[in-house]
């Protein structure tokens, strides 16, 4: 064989992996409103960053005929590129090679992805698109998904993991998602569940479709697994794009700064009428958020789940924040399972990235009733405590009205290290509410009064004047400062400008023991 020759073999082997499982199934995956493994990568990447790593790797099975079905790639696509600039590693099953099914070579193509981007400290993006473990392999495949998820869990906290779902994931195959940090999901298209509808039906006699039982929707807003949900791939590859704007590439870089042309001491004076008087009234807390971030702009993780706290990522000077923050318009903002759950996986993630987290309280206490504490709100309660307690991040709280009980020390207190604290004069820092209060303290006297109405009103007005504010607080040291809510973006800015070079260190121990 000439040299010309050996060049003709390279480009036709080159051409046979990128056919994939060929035209046929490459045209059915198109008439699915569904990308192809490559064009996904394409589409993600900047334009020609893309660097393949075995390419013409192939399966080892020889049962079932599978040694004469060998397809270069083994149905994933497997590299890396840059996204903005910035390396990533990225995988990208491909359905048209058996299905995407995972075979012990195909994982091990993953995990050499996840061991590539541990060492070199850049974010890893996983897009899958998969009927699960191949069957033909048996044992192998499972020993595979078990090779990738001890990998997930070994890259976690050391760079950011993300992953769209863009068809099927059952099974096994839904552990490797949930370990990362991030899922993606289109809706009427993704799919992500541990046993299918067959096999619910036969079990329990349930029927269900996959739309209501693992889809988009389903996982974006009931069981809080998914955290962005698009309508179609594209969307979802420019939003995971915008997502990592806001990250670091690994655990010892900074927050990425983008130079920004709104003012640092800006100020809204729209933010003084925002608090309503009544303080049973709602507001929206994302006019605080978007009034207060550069250009606000303000990306919103999982908010289609536990409406009644608000988190996801923007910017004050250029510089990427985390913001956590109690929604008075759901539930009163009221913290119950699923929005502490949703809060403490936020809060470790920016401090696992250091992130500094800016978090916004107006919360009345958790939510009460025999649903909440059969289920176990103690235990999810305590993992967000858990988490402010143990974040050593820059920690900047702002107290928009109320913070009564436990969720005043849940919700970033200075007791829980946060660096600085400011309130606004609508603050109320107390036990609990005026009503409340009165009906225990006054118990006795409201007893014995002869008009129990009047002697209320007069009761519940003067404990509001006595405690309804932050200042007993701020004379406390608990509050450093209380400010005028046009000031808020000037404020803190000031203040992650002081905090930018904290450090700050934990006790020695192998981990700590999270309720989980």
């Amino acid at each position: 064989m000439n040299l010309e020759e050996k060049f003709r073999e390279l480009e036709q082997k080159n051409q046979q992996a990128e056919l994939a499982g060929g035209a046929k199934r490459i045209e059915q995956q198109h008439k699915a409103g569904k990308m192809t493994a490559r064009e996904r990568l394409e589409f993600l990447l900047d334009e020609g960053s893309f660097v393949e790593i075995g390419k013409f790797v192939t399966h080892r099975c020889a049962d079932f005929g599978m040694d004469e079905q060998k397809i270069p790639g083994d149905g994933v696509v497997t590299g890396y590129g840059t996204v903005s600039g910035r390396t990533v590693y990225v995988y990208s099953q491909d359905f048209t090679v058996f299905g995407g099914s995972l075979s012990a070579t195909q994982a091990a193509k993953i995990c050499k992805i996840l061991d590539l981007a541990i060492k070199n400290g850049a974010p890893v993006i996983g897009i899958n698109d998969s009927g699960g473990a191949r069957i033909q392999e048996g044992v192998e495949s499972l020993g595979g998904y078990a090779e990738i998820f001890y990998r997930n869990t070994m890259a976690s906290g050391v760079v950011p993991q993300i992953t769209a779902i863009l068809g099927p994931s059952a099974g096994g195959a839904v552990y490797s998602p949930a370990l990362t940090d991030f899922i993606f999901m289109v809706k009427q298209s993704s799919y992500m569940f541990l046993t299918g509808p067959d096999v619910i039906k036969t079990v329990t006699h349930e029927e269900v479709t996959k739309e209501d039982l693992g889809g988009a929707v389903t996982h974006s807003s009931k069981s809080g697994v998914c955290h962005f949900a698009n309508d179609d791939e594209k969307s979802t590859l420019l939003l995971i794009r915008e997502l990592l704007s806001y990250l670091p590439s690994n655990n010892v870089d900074d927050v990425p700064v983008v130079p920004t042309d709104d003012p640092p001491l800006r100020r809204e004076p729209r933010l003084r009428n925002l608090v309503p008087e009544n303080p049973k009234a709602p507001y929206d807390i994302k006019e605080l958020i978007e009034a207060i971030v550069d250009n606000g702009h303000f990306l919103e993780v999982q908010k289609d789940f536990a409406q009644n706290l608000v988190v996801g990522y923007a910017r004050l000077n250029g510089r990427s924040i985390g913001i956590v923050a109690n929604q008075p318009k759901v539930l009163a903002g009221c913290l119950d399972i699923n929005a502490s759950m949703k809060a403490a996986r936020f809060v470790r993630f920016c401090d696992a990235f250091n992130i500094p987290i800016v978090t916004l309280v107006d919360v009345p206490g958790f939510l009460p009733g025999t649903d909440q504490e059969y289920a176990g709100i103690i235990r999810h309660g305590a993992k967000l405590l858990y988490a402010y307690s143990e974040a050593t991040v820059p920690k900047i709280t702002l107290i928009v009205r109320k913070a009564y009980g436990g969720a005043y020390c849940v919700m970033a207190s200075k007791q829980l290290r946060a660096d600085v604290n400011f309130a606004y004069p609508t603050a109320e820092v107390a036990v609990m509410g005026a009503d409340g209060a009165v009906s225990i303290i006054f118990r006795n006297q409201l007893k014995d009064a002869s008009d129990p109405t009047a002697e209320r009103v007069k009761l519940v007005d003067e404990y509001q004047t006595k405690f309804a504010n932050p200042y007993r607080a701020a004379e406390l040291g608990y509050v450093d400062e209380i400010i005028y809510p046009e000031e808020t973006r000037e404020k803190l800015i000031r203040s992650l400008e002081m905090l930018k070079n904290k450090r700050d260190k934990l006790p020695t121990k192998k981990h700590g023991n999270i309720p989980l």
